[in-house]
């Protein structure tokens, strides 16, 4: 929710306030991202969709005449009991497909060093690179964009 919030929505950091405003952004229709499930329970989500549902990242500034040209993949949520069992790439394959099956042309990432004090919910870089996703540029003093074209 951190990447989506604009305005004063962003400025409320209660839980119960993002929560409800994620909810509003589900029941409404926006893309917000894909779940992973085993035997019916959700064990894993990544947030994927295009990049103009989210707040500026860092990335450039292209394909302005375009909206739903460039979607953003943003962070990865495992549950601990699934963790390291490759569950994370099978999100980032999904999080691909998806993206490319709804009509984007470059998927976004913005991944960190593996050994970043911080924002490795957003994935880390190698991961990307070995899905073939190509540096382009600093967010910022930790975080980087890579972008896959589809």
């Amino acid at each position: 929710m951190v990447w989506r919030a604009r305005g004063d929505e962003a400025k409320n950091t209660n839980p119960d306030f993002r929560k409800s405003r994620m909810e509003h952004r589900v029941k409404s229709g926006e893309t917000v991202g894909l779940l992973a499930y085993q035997e019916g329970e959700p064990i894993g989500w990544c947030s994927v969709a295009p990049r103009t549902t989210y707040r500026d990242l860092g990335g450039p500034h292209d394909y302005e005449d375009d909206p739903n040209a460039v979607w953003s993949l943003t962070c990865f949520s495992v549950a601990k009991e699934h963790r390291k069992k490759g569950l994370s790439s099978a999100l980032l394959e999904a999080a691909i497909g998806y993206a490319r099956d709804n009509g984007a042309k470059v998927i976004e990432a913005y991944p960190v060093a593996p050994n970043s004090p911080s924002y490795q919910y957003m994935g880390l870089v190698p991961q990307f690179e070995r899905r073939g996703f190509t540096y382009i540029q600093d967010a910022g003093s930790r975080r980087r964009v890579h972008r896959l074209e589809l």
